[in-house]
């Protein structure tokens, strides 16, 4: 037989065989279609691949991943604590924090997405270093570069209690070189959920009451000891009448759906703020390094008099003609 004659015998064997399907990939069990995210052991959700597809393509729908990163941060991110002086005058140490480590995770999320695996992630984290260590502390509380004192009525307990409240939020504040420091970013909103109370305020020239009266004292009392340190003024505004607490136009209002107190450190090295309210006196100091170059300049001081104080009573806000503290 030929060559020819094999190769036809050869294809008349292989019609007569039975015509088999094509093979099918193997169906992947509906479980393991879901992604079960997971911190620390802890799941904190379950997701499955057709919710971030885009719709008709394989591809991934950046939006919805980005926003899903998003949500995770929120349970996971522990922001670092930065070393701050306590009560007493030493240093507590600074205690770091963690994120999400995004990068990670995305290549996580994707071997997930395109290949199905793994099916649990815990999600990776990236530690967050403090911003104020104990030995930059350490550095900069050595030298005072300014200081003031005013005084209030301590006898007027919603307002002393808005005034301790705040000095107490400026108070080891660090600003570092070329940095701005803003009073209301740095002491946010007063509100009642943070503690703040009623007291008398001054709103557009008129007597009112408003939650966080008093604030104001503690901002015109940090704006002089910036002031007396030499430091760069970017935002003041003075408040539409005299206040008996600061010398007239040494007053820094502030509002936090209005005016701000701001200020540039426009030195070498970093100050700190120091500020403490108690027996009728706010203290602002600003501290820095042996090695800052700065320019003291002299700002009027306060009589330690007791500013007069007059209660106000809800009912007599509109009689103008009384004196109150903002």
């Amino acid at each position: 037989m030929g060559l020819n004659g094999i190769w036809i015998a050869g294809l008349a064997i292989l019609l007569q065989q039975p015509v088999q399907p094509p093979s099918q990939p193997e169906q992947t069990p509906a479980g393991s279609e879901e992604l079960t995210i997971e911190h620390r052991g802890q799941p904190l959700a379950r997701i499955k691949r057709q919710e971030y597809g885009l719709p008709g393509t394989s591809f991934l729908d950046i939006g919805k991943f980005n926003k899903l990163q998003s949500k995770l941060e929120k349970h996971i991110n522990n922001p670092p604590v930065n070393a701050y002086i306590g009560d007493r005058g030493h240093i507590v140490a600074e205690k770091p924090g963690y994120q999400l480590d995004r990068d990670r995770f995305a290549a996580q999320f994707y071997g997930y997405f395109f290949n199905n695996e793994p099916s649990a992630i815990d999600v990776p984290l990236t530690p967050v270093h403090a911003k104020v260590d104990s030995e930059l502390l350490a550095s900069i509380k050595e030298k005072a570069i300014g200081h003031y004192v005013t005084y209030y009525n301590s006898n007027n307990k919603n307002r002393s209690h808005n005034i301790s409240l705040a000095a107490k939020a400026i108070s080891n504040a660090v600003v570092f070189p070329g940095e701005t420091f803003s009073f209301n970013r740095t002491v946010g909103q007063r509100t009642m959920e943070k503690g703040y109370l009623s007291a008398p305020v001054i709103v557009r020239g008129e007597l009112s009451e408003g939650v966080g009266g008093g604030i104001c004292q503690v901002s015109s009392t940090l704006y002089n000891a910036i002031d007396s340190a030499g430091l760069k003024i970017v935002q003041r505004y003075s408040h539409s009448r005299h206040v008996p607490y600061v010398m007239p136009g040494r007053d820094a209002t502030v509002s936090w759906d209005g005016p701000d107190f701001v200020f540039q450190n426009q030195y070498n090295q970093p100050i700190l703020i120091r500020a403490f309210a108690g027996s009728g006196r706010v203290f602002v100091s600003v501290y820095s390094s042996e090695l800052i170059e700065y320019k003291h300049r002299d700002v009027p001081s306060m009589s330690k008099k007791m500013p007069e104080e007059i209660a106000l009573k809800s009912r007599q806000l509109q009689d103008s003609h009384k004196e109150v503290q903002p």
